[in-house]
């Protein structure tokens, strides 16, 4: 699991059937030096599946890959990234 930023969202005019009752954010990561450092962001923006409800400005923790379609299981969804849950704070201990 890694941990982004909410910087927006994605509006489709038209989507599959199975995606419908969420909606797509885009979500920029962070790195450890980053969140060490309590700066902004500096991964790379991607687009992020969301049933929770996070808004904008929002810190998240997403999985990506197959670790993202598992929430799915059985059924199978065309997802790359999931946002896992939303998070109040984060405290490091490195």
């Amino acid at each position: 699991m890694r941990i982004a930023e909410i910087i927006g969202n994605v509006t489709l005019s038209r989507v599959h059937p199975s995606m419908i009752g969420a909606r797509w954010l885009i979500g920029v990561p962070y790195s450890l030096t980053a969140l060490q450092n309590d700066t902004v962001p500096d991964g790379e923006d991607l687009v992020i599946y969301d049933n929770l409800g996070a808004g904008i400005g929002a810190r998240i923790g997403f999985s990506e890959g197959g670790e993202a379609a598992a929430p799915f299981h059985p059924q199978k969804k065309p997802v790359d990234a999931y946002c896992a849950c939303i998070l109040d704070s984060i405290v490091l201990n490195v």
